[in-house]
């Protein structure tokens, strides 16, 4: 478990302040990155039914090609790459805390609190050969048919407590065929390094933002560092940037009527024409055209 800086996480909530738990089915129609390089502090659970994907975890590279389960403990930099045309990936995330009681018993001081403390870890994966694999596959898939639901529903006690009794559910089984492991405390620094550039990324993209330094930030020359990154995240320090602002002006122009003049400014490019290029060569469309797909998707 690595000991993180409170200004080192994941932007985003998953499910709400008071019941952070999360389920994600994403379906990607193209090869390429299909999530991008992040952090966040919630243990996540992937499970991958069919296609190819490369999962990177801590900057680890594993091959999936079948029917499996992975874990994210808490504080790992994580991406998946999908390797064929027609893929999806189906997650369930949450926090640790709200697995616990209020009564300090056996489960509490023995399973729950290491676990919540980083002391006790996931494993890795689970392949179908594994006695537990099925027990543990049908209770992930039940989370899902479930508790796939909109966030209005977050505010239901049954629906909670059928979250809350399933996921126990599943660390029972961890815990029966001793899956959960002692953590070692490791600590990476290259990992480390990389979450900070990427957190400061995420907290500065309306500024503009020099090679130097981020650089700087690692201490790092600018040329060891462009390398340094490239072989960690697959794209030049640039390149994740203004992918990382296109991804945020694809938000604005969804969710706002704000100008694409506008849009541009605020996601941190100086210049309409860069902007375009830019949008165009992600999102493979012009930005009044995307504002108007998704206009009409909604209508």
């Amino acid at each position: 478990m690595h000991t993180q800086s409170p200004t080192l996480k994941e932007l985003r909530l998953h499910g709400t302040k008071s019941f952070p738990f999360a389920t994600y089915k994403t379906p990607f129609h193209k090869k390429g990155m299909m999530v991008k390089h992040h952090w966040h502090e919630e243990i996540e659970m992937i499970y991958f039914s069919e296609g190819n994907f490369r999962l990177e975890i801590n900057m680890e590279p594993f091959a999936i090609c079948s029917e499996c389960l992975y874990f994210i403990n808490p504080g790992e930099l994580h991406a998946i790459v999908t390797e064929t045309m027609e893929s999806s990936e189906e997650a369930i995330v949450f926090s640790p805390h709200i697995l616990s009681f209020e009564s300090y018993d056996p489960v509490q001081v023995q399973l729950i609190q290491p676990i919540q403390n980083g002391k006790l870890l996931l494993p890795r994966c689970l392949l179908p050969d594994h006695p537990a694999f099925v027990p543990i596959r049908d209770t992930f898939l039940d989370i899902m048919h479930t508790c796939g639901k909109p966030y209005e529903a977050f505010d239901d006690l049954t629906y909670q407590l059928y979250a809350k009794a399933s996921l126990l559910r599943m660390f029972a089984l961890f815990s029966a065929s001793k899956l959960l492991i002692p953590s070692e405390k490791n600590y990476d620094k290259r990992v480390e390094e990389i979450k900070k550039i990427i957190t400061y990324i995420k907290e500065h993209y309306k500024e503009k933002i020099y090679v130097r330094d981020l650089a700087a930030l690692v201490n790092m020359n600018e040329q060891y560092f462009c390398r340094f990154f490239k072989r960690a995240i697959g794209h030049s320090p640039m390149e994740y940037t203004n992918e990382y602002r296109i991804k945020q002006s694809m938000q604005l122009l969804k969710e706002t009527n704000l100008q694409i003049t506008e849009i541009c400014l605020e996601c941190g490019f100086n210049h309409l024409g860069n902007f375009l290029k830019e949008f165009r060569k992600y999102a493979n469309t012009t930005p009044l055209q995307y504002r108007k797909y998704h206009d009409t998707e909604h209508t």
